[in-house]
């Protein structure tokens, strides 16, 4: 009877364990996928700015909207911060959807505009800069696919019984989604000077 007992007492400890161990191991998985939407977006921030700077010597009239587009780009560089910090928390990733989304909306100005300047256009540093912003954009949403495929496999197991009450006994919250709010904002911005 004793051997029973124990028997059963290893057994559960076991099922404990490898709950455990398989949620640590997809919440690394979310966290490994985040920083790679981390690294892309660090490389679209730093093309920002030398973006603007090629600019500038054409839309001397566009000071604003110049500013607009850094300042936009430095509060998401912010928010991206708070989010690598601790990726998956809810708040961080909402502040980085926000300031992502605000960085979208002043770059479309941005481009807009930058569409009434033909020699800008032609200006083979901005075509270079925008082959790479464009490329940069196309890593950031498979990063960001590759992220959220992470947070919904580890939110699922999460969640299901018995597993949820491994992760409750041990603190596993939830992870949030990097997601894009409306289907206006789920377009990659235009970069195209075509």
């Amino acid at each position: 009877m004793v051997w029973v007992i124990l028997a059963v007492i290893v057994l559960v400890g076991l099922f404990f364990l490898t709950r455990y161990n398989r949620l640590v191991a997809l919440r690394e998985r979310y966290r490994n996928a985040f920083a790679q939407i981390d690294v892309q977006l660090k490389r679209r921030y730093d093309l920002i700015p030398n973006l603007v700077e090629v600019a500038k010597g054409y839309m001397k009239h566009e000071q604003e909207t110049l500013e607009a587009v850094i300042q936009a780009r430095n509060q998401a560089s912010q928010a991206e911060e708070a989010a690598a910090a601790q990726p998956g928390d809810p708040e961080a990733m909402k502040g980085l959807l926000g300031a992502e989304q605000a960085l979208t909306g002043a770059m479309g100005r941005f481009f807009a505009l930058s569409e009434a300047y033909p020699d800008l256009k032609a200006n083979q540093n901005m075509m270079k800069l925008q082959e790479e912003l464009s490329s940069t954009e196309n890593r950031v949403a498979f990063a960001r696919q590759s992220y959220n495929d992470s947070v919904m496999q580890y939110n699922t197991l999460r969640q299901t019984v018995p597993t949820n009450v491994v992760a409750n006994a041990f603190n596993f919250g939830p992870a949030e989604l990097f997601e894009v709010e409306s289907p206006a904002e789920r377009e990659t911005p235009r970069v195209s000077f075509d």
